[in-house]
């Protein structure tokens, strides 16, 4: 791969290019990177460079071992290339046009281009072209079904566009933005397979236009189709194969990815961010609220990817805190999807479940196919019993991403309360093959499997097994094994996961109802295996309590004192001082 300056010059060189050509969100995803990368300390100094972070401690604290300053050798290296200027002659109407299409007026930037035949016009043209069909369709759907109904409104560009793009890339007459164009289009169409290949061509032609490699990751729903893919070897791959690791639920080979690139980009925001997700997928809450507090101190107006901190900050119960980001973001930009899915978190935490749905809602309004609002939007109305509602917000979230596993999840626990336990196991299924390293999820199928109408005891061991594997935080894995083992009369299975109960309730020095319970078991099977002195040890710790668990401990330390001496014991007090 390149040195740290040559991926600076290309960065700034694709900057420019992908604006020119009004691809502002790729434009700004590069220049992010560009002053993510670790300042030249013989060219810059703290006092004049704003990156230079107060602890210096991203790197020492998000990475895991030690990397080299550039990325590693041995990789083929793609050079910027040179886009061919060919608006010399007509570059007053691209200037015009590209006017139209900063004002939103894209019917009228692609009328001012009709004769120019330059790729750089071709581009703009059928890029506002596709852009105004889009605006049409979402114009059509609130016509008839509403901003969040569903509709058969389509883009009516798609089909010119395909043919004249179809031609161009035949005739080798169309650059990489134009392949990026093309491929968009054929994705809309559902032509995948031709798509993939398009937009390969385009970023193995041109590797620095982010949001081809974004079309291209939602079109690798397997590790098969990821594997199958011809890209060239650029340190652009890297970032793309680590986001979608990512999204295919690799979550070590995301990290590892990240982790490397950070031995360049040591100040990006968005490789800290990713980071941040990919721990929250791993459930590692901790430190991923360290690593979203690092981030908006550096970045205090940033709003991307402040829904993840805002999730954990639900999961953790933090209101104040959750109500300071709300308030910042508000302050930040009101009107962000991501705002309203942070404001609608807050007021879930506080119980107000109708308001918490108005800001999902005003959320999904501002961005359709935003993913997490459908499933919170699914989670509030399972809180507000409206299942018709959950089902159908949880639906349409699967719908934008098939592999999101809180959806699925949301679903089976819907088809679960209306007393549907196939459906739900089928749902819950799903959601723990997609996420099979969430306890939780194999704790709801256990609990579908033990309802009444199922009563499969056998399969419901084997996912608290899988849930007791998993981290569960909430400790009902290993007891409910016991019982179930003890209900199936399996006495030692369950002396032996009541024993692996109390050892956790004993390290976490928590003491309750299942305590008592665990200790009473374990007294009375070692009793009746004849093992007195580790059943005498269990009855003596149940001497503790003063409930009925007391007299239960004084009559098994009696009768073994029987069955040891073969005479009747005048007391057992003498157990415990």
């Amino acid at each position: 791969m390149s040195s740290k300056e040559s991926c600076r010059n290309e960065l700034r060189t694709a900057i420019r290019q992908l604006s020119d050509r009004c691809l502002y969100s790729a434009s700004k995803w590069a220049a992010e990177q560009l002053v993510g990368i670790e300042q030249d300390p013989a060219k810059f100094t703290p006092s004049n460079t704003r990156f230079q972070r107060g602890s210096s401690s991203i790197r020492r604290r998000f990475r895991t071992n030690d990397i080299t300053s550039t990325p590693p050798t041995g990789v083929a290296y793609v050079s910027t290339p040179v886009m061919e200027e060919d608006e010399a002659i007509h570059g007053d109407f691209y200037l015009l046009a590209k006017s139209y299409f900063d004002c939103r007026e894209y019917r009228r930037a692609a009328h001012v281009l009709r004769d120019q035949t330059g790729k750089k016009s071709v581009f703009l043209r059928c890029y506002s072209l596709y852009l105004a069909g889009e605006k049409r369709k979402e114009e059509e759907m609130i016509e008839l079904e509403g901003p969040l109904g569903k509709s058969d409104a389509v883009n009516r560009e798609l089909v010119s566009l395909e043919r004249e793009l179809s031609t161009l890339s035949k005739n080798n007459m169309i650059d990489p933005f134009g392949l990026y164009l093309y491929g968009l289009v054929l994705k809309e169409k559902g032509n995948e397979n031709l798509a993939r290949k398009v937009l390969v061509e385009s970023v193995n032609s041109y590797p620095w236009n982010w949001s081809v490699w974004s079309e291209l990751q939602s079109l690798c729903t397997t590790v098969d189709i990821l594997n199958s893919l011809n890209l060239s070897n650029h340190w652009m791959k890297e970032f793309f194969l680590a986001s979608v690791y990512q999204e295919l639920r690799m979550h070590n080979e995301s990290l590892s990815k990240y982790e490397n690139l950070q031995g360049t980009f040591t100040f990006s925001n968005y490789i800290q961010a990713q980071i941040g997700k990919v721990q929250y997928s791993l459930r590692e809450f901790d430190q991923v609220e360290v690593i979203f507090e690092d981030l908006l101190r550096n970045d205090p107006y940033r709003v991307e990817d402040m829904d993840t901190y805002s999730n954990v900050l639900y999961t953790k119960e933090y209101f104040s805190a959750l109500s300071y980001l709300a308030h910042r973001v508000i302050m930040t930009d009101k009107y962000r999807p991501e705002s309203c899915c942070i404001i609608g978190n807050y007021y879930s935490l506080k119980g107000l479940h109708e308001r918490s749905v108005v800001y999902f809602r005003r959320a999904l309004k501002l961005n359709k196919k935003y993913l997490s609002a459908w499933t919170l939007m699914g989670h509030e109305y399972v809180e507000m019993k409206n299942t018709p509602a959950a089902v159908d917000a949880y639906r349409r979230a699967v719908d934008i991403n098939p592999r999101d596993y809180r959806a699925w999840y949301g679903l089976g626990q819907a088809y679960e309360m209306i007393g549907m336990p196939h459906y739900a196991l089928h749902y819950f299924q799903k959601s723990v093959f997609f996420q099979p390293i969430d306890s939780r999820l194999w704790i709801a199928m256990a609990q579908c499997y033990e309802c009444e109408q199922l009563h499969m005891l056998e399969e419901a061991i084997k996912c608290y097994k899988r849930a007791a594997n998993c981290n569960d935080t909430e400790a009902i894995a290993l007891h409910r094994l016991a019982e179930l083992h003890r209900e199936l009369g399996h006495p030692e299975e369950a002396a032996f996961y009541y024993k692996k109960d109390l050892e956790r309730m004993e390290a976490e020095e928590r003491e309750g109802l299942n305590t008592v319970e665990a200790l009473t078991f374990l007294a009375t099977h070692y009793k009746t295996q004849k093992k007195f002195e580790e059943a005498e040890v269990y009855c003596t710790r149940l001497l503790d309590y003063t409930g009925p668990e007391r007299e239960t401990a004084k009559s098994l330390l009696r009768g073994m004192r029987i069955a040891q001496s073969g005479f009747p014991s005048m007391d057992v007090e003498h157990f415990h001082p």
